[in-house]
Parts: structure tokens; sequence; C-alpha cells
């Protein structure tokens, strides 16, 4: 399969496509296979490569936003910026959420040591986050979420429900555990995280919004039946 057989949405401004789960953005320090290393497939005819607007999680799939140009490209980061761009993630958490809707508020920030190496962390000095959600569905102990980040921090929505909603993302190798876990000594589980970019929606007038919302996947199993 390739990138080209992803994708969600493109005209002469942009791409979008349904990033698989397990695919990372960017090229891992070890090598191997990214998006990055992909990018040939995404031409579709342009001499220039598009551009990724935003980065997702290697285990994240899902609506991720290209650039086919400059001028489209300063435009959406602008959207970005200004906080323009919608984004939906559908989410399995590991726990009966009691509510029906809420936001969180927690601000992050980077940590890093030779013992557990790095992970985002709630931090009041760290960089604000804000995510709003709301609980589509219980089932056995275990909830179906929606989470709409308004602010773009790295790891935001995996840190926000294991911490700020108290319940981690079912298959989240890191913030399934505890913050000073050893990750530099752990084997962790390759079982697929259950984080899903459902839709986004990036505005660029005078032409109508870029609106596009990705399958969801078959890892999500039973879930399908409440969407």
């Amino acid at each position: 399969m390739t990138l080209e057989d992803q994708i969600l949405f493109v005209d002469g401004e942009a791409i979008v496509i349904d990033k698989p789960e397990g695919l990372p953005v960017d090229t891992p320090r070890a090598g191997g296979d990214s998006v990055e290393a992909r990018i040939d497939e995404l031409r579709l005819g342009f001499r220039r490569a598009p551009v990724p607007m935003h980065r997702l999680d290697r285990d994240t799939s899902g609506c991720l936003l290209f650039a086919r140009n400059p001028r489209s490209r300063a435009q959406f980061q602008q959207a970005f910026e200004r906080g323009e761009v919608f984004k939906s993630y559908l989410a399995v958490v590991d726990a009966q959420v009691a509510d029906l809707e809420g936001i969180i508020e927690l601000p992050v920030a980077k940590v890093s040591t030779a013992r557990g190496g790095w992970r985002m962390v709630p931090d009041d000095s760290g960089k604000p986050a804000m995510t709003r959600w709301k609980r589509i569905a219980v089932a056995d102990g275990q909830s179906l979420v929606e989470f709409r980040p308004t602010t773009g921090r790295t790891h935001q929505i995996r840190v926000h429900a294991a911490r700020g909603l108290g319940a981690a993302i079912v298959g989240d190798p890191v913030y399934s555990l505890p913050d000073d876990a050893d990750l530099a000594g752990m084997t962790l589980p390759d079982s697929g995280m259950l984080l899903h970019a459902w839709r986004l929606v990036v505005p660029r007038s005078p032409k109508e919004d870029i609106d596009v919302t990705a399958p969801v996947p078959e890892r999500f199993g039973r879930w399908h039946d409440f969407l």
C-alpha cells in the first residue's frame, strides 16, 4: 500500500492522507520506514514534494495535512497559529469515565533522563495546553471518548487522557505507566494504540474549508457500533 492509496483529499493546494498506525511522520534516528522516506508517493506530478503541516505520533492513525506549495504552506501555518484548525480525535481509554464531557487545562513540559528516556509531563511552568472531550460510549470498564485539542502540544491528548482525565489510552506504551517508570530498561508492548485523528477542518478563505473524516480503523473493534 502506498501513501497515494491513503489520500482522503487532494487539490492544487493540499493533500490529506489517512496516516496508517505504526508509520512515523519523520524518519527515526535509527532509520526505517516513514512518511518522510516515502514522500515521493505524494508528489502526484508536482516537482515539489508536499510538506506536512503538523505531526501525528507513530502509533496514531488518521488525518494528516500536507501543503503542496509555499503559498498554501504559509496560509495553513497561519491558520494553525491562530487556532483556527479544528481537530477531532477518537480514543478508547482504560476506565469508565463518569462525566459526559469536560475541558482539560493542564500545562505540559518535556522531561528527559538517562534512566527513563523522554516524555511529556504535567508542569505548571510548562506550555499551556487545553483539550475538550466528550464521552461517546462505555463498555466493560473502558470508554470511547472524542478529544478536541485547542492547542497542539507534543503528546497532548495522551498526557491529558492519562493525567487529566485519569484514564490512559488503551495501548499507550508510555503514558499508561507512572511518570517515573524506567522506559529505557523496559520492553514496551506493541499491541496498537487506540488513538485516531478522526476529523480535520482547515479554513482557507475564499475557498471552501477542507473538511475531511478518516474512517475508523479496524483495530477499534466493537467500538464501531457506537459511532
